[in-house]
């Protein structure tokens, strides 16, 4: 099936799968390859900063890496909806070359990003894996440790786990509407992606279900506790490094 220009059918899945695609819209917004590559700490001035900035500011998070850790699973769980949800209902996926696509590090989904040319390309897992963990997840993830003490493990496991929570909507949205070739290819897509080299390792899938091998410290955040696929079934009480990994 062939993507249309405004990608409406991702639209029924949720404000967390929708891409804007109005590039005149985004106005002097900067490109996600901005962000990444900016090196400027201030919090103004570099995007990226501000939205770890933001997301300290709304969770009260006691570590700026806590923050940048929930800041870094949230953008890559954007990213991994938009091109699974794409694969799945259209075996086909927009380039989203990081270059292309301008961000709002002050706005929230669908606000928040801007595709300014929609170019299809094959729906496979390859694919998939290089437009968002190459072209994306790597690079944010070495801005993201340049400016806060991350564990690499940390990142690999906040991507693994939003790859699992967009296959999982995914599958339950197609479940809803009858939709099982769609539940299937989102579930088989996601189980090819996690054997990635990027991302092997990093938990164990089961039919929709991840556990992850690592923590996102959401645990520091004051009434987080731990989330639902975390490597921990309570919040640890030693030393906060033991879960970064």
């Amino acid at each position: 099936m062939d993507l249309d220009p405004d990608l409406t059918a991702l639209r029924p899945l949720g404000g967390f799968f929708v891409l804007r695609t109005e590039g005149a819209a985004a106005g002097p917004l900067p490109t996600l390859a901005q962000a990444y590559a900016d090196a400027s700490p201030d919090v103004y001035g570099n995007p990226l900063i501000f939205r770890v900035h933001k997301v300290a500011n709304a969770l009260y998070a006691p570590e700026s890496r806590v923050a940048a850790s929930v800041a870094h699973q949230g953008l890559a769980a954007r990213l991994w909806s938009v091109a699974l949800g794409c694969a799945a209902l259209h075996d086909t996926v927009p380039d989203l070359d990081a270059r292309l696509m301008r961000w709002d590090a002050d706005g929230s989904a669908p606000d928040d990003l801007w595709l300014t040319h929609v170019r299809p390309l094959p729906g496979d897992a390859p694919t998939v894996a290089d437009v968002v963990l190459r072209g994306h997840l790597e690079p944010l993830s070495a801005a993201l440790r340049a400016h806060y003490r991350l564990a690499p493990g940390l990142l690999r496991g906040n991507a693994a786990s939003a790859l699992a929570g967009a296959a999982r909507e995914v599958d339950r949205w197609a479940r809803r509407h009858g939709r099982t070739d769609t539940a299937a290819r989102a579930r088989d897509l996601a189980a090819e992606l996690l054997a990635h080299p990027l991302l092997a390792g990093t938990g164990t899938l089961t039919g929709t279900a991840f556990r992850r091998r690592s923590c996102c410290l959401y645990y520091r955040v004051p009434g987080g506790g731990v989330c639902g696929d975390c490597c921990f079934t309570r919040p640890p009480r030693s030393s906060p490094r033991a879960s970064s990994g």
